[in-house]
């Protein structure tokens, strides 16, 4: 979902292990990820003596090496005073544990985040394996490709190997004082249950995470921990929460380039689920699973790590039509459950 109503300050990002100055003080890093979406974007802020970072980039051994060449080099010996994570997702939390540690540094989150993480670090592999299994087939989806879906092991702790000991709480428009400027945070959610982003009016920057993002919609699905949840809604509310900040807000996204132009983007993805819901509507004229209306959503096949977030996606679009009353579910003989339009 591509934008062009967007400017992009900066052409081109920070290679692996290098920093970009946005703005006096804030640093722009990114490191890479295993997956189609191949980068994160973290911020170093300069705070004092030290560094206060936002996010930490997935836990692996090759990211943790260019950690070590930054810690080295570029981050000149100064610590990191203190880690900020957006939301419970590997490639934001990742490394929060290690380099807590490392620094004696405190990890700050909303409560929700921190208590997800925690349930999902500590599960079986197993007791999450056939949960996730019997959700998707629920939804539609074979035996088999359910089974493909699944590695068996606990996939959350191999990307985040170590939580952090402890974390400090935070809340929506709290402020926070990071060097020379205060950060006011903007809890939203619907990517996640309790998603932190970090608004600066000084500087008028906001700090997204994955609340907003310039070239793809952020993932919006819904999974076997919460399956009757509607985050479609959730999100939905948190776009008109951003589109209460200033226009001129500059955007650093978690993933894609530094952007301007915060309330077009925020138009355009109201009118993108707006339009993949119409999709569906039609398409339930006849009983439909989330399997079934895949190819209504999306014009491509897909890998096992894709499938999993396009059927928590399209799950997530037919509940929000379930919560408006503009479907109605039911289990057919199968046991796998469809979804009618209500003709009014």
């Amino acid at each position: 979902m591509m934008s062009d109503q967007l400017e992009y300050p900066f052409a081109v990002a920070p290679e692996p292990g290098e920093l970009l100055e946005v703005s006096p003080g804030i640093h722009w890093l990114r490191m890479p990820l295993p997956f189609m979406l191949d980068h994160i974007n973290l911020w170093l802020l300069e705070d004092g003596e030290g560094w206060t970072l936002v996010d930490t980039g997935i836990g692996s051994d090759s990211v943790k090496q260019i950690w070590e060449a930054l810690l080295a080099g570029p981050l000149q010996g100064r610590p990191i005073k203190r880690i900020i994570v957006t939301h419970f997702h590997p490639d934001h939390l990742g490394l929060a544990g290690w380099l807590s540690r490392r620094f004696d540094a405190p990890v700050l989150m909303t409560q929700l985040e921190f208590e997800l993480a925690t349930l999902l670090h500590g599960a079986s592999g197993d007791d999450r394996s056939q949960r996730q299994r019997d959700f998707f087939t629920e939804h539609g989806l074979t035996q088999q490709a359910a089974e493909q879906l699944d590695s068996g092991d606990n996939v959350y702790r191999t990307r985040v190997p170590e939580l952090p000991s402890r974390y400090q709480r935070v809340r929506h428009h709290e402020v926070l004082s990071i060097g020379e400027q205060r950060w006011q945070v903007v809890v939203g959610a619907g990517h996640s249950p309790e998603h932190l982003s970090l608004y600066c009016e000084a500087l008028d920057l906001l700090i997204a995470g994955d609340q907003m993002l310039p070239r793809i919609s952020p993932h919006i699905g819904v999974s076997f921990l919460n399956p009757q949840a509607d985050p479609l809604t959730d999100y939905l509310s948190s776009l008109e929460l951003l589109q209460t900040l200033p226009s001129s807000v500059r955007v650093l996204p978690a993933h894609g380039l530094v952007f301007d132009g915060l309330h077009q983007r925020v138009a355009e993805l109201q009118r993108h689920h707006q339009q993949r819901l119409s999709l569906l509507l039609a398409e339930c004229q006849q009983p439909q699973c989330g399997a079934d209306v895949l190819k209504v959503l999306f014009d491509r096949k897909f890998g096992p790590h894709e499938l999993f977030f396009a059927m928590g996606e399209a799950i997530a679009h037919l509940h929000h039509l379930l919560a408006n009353g503009l479907v109605q579910q039911q289990k057919d003989s199968q046991g796998v459950m469809r979804f009618l339009r209500v003709n009014s």
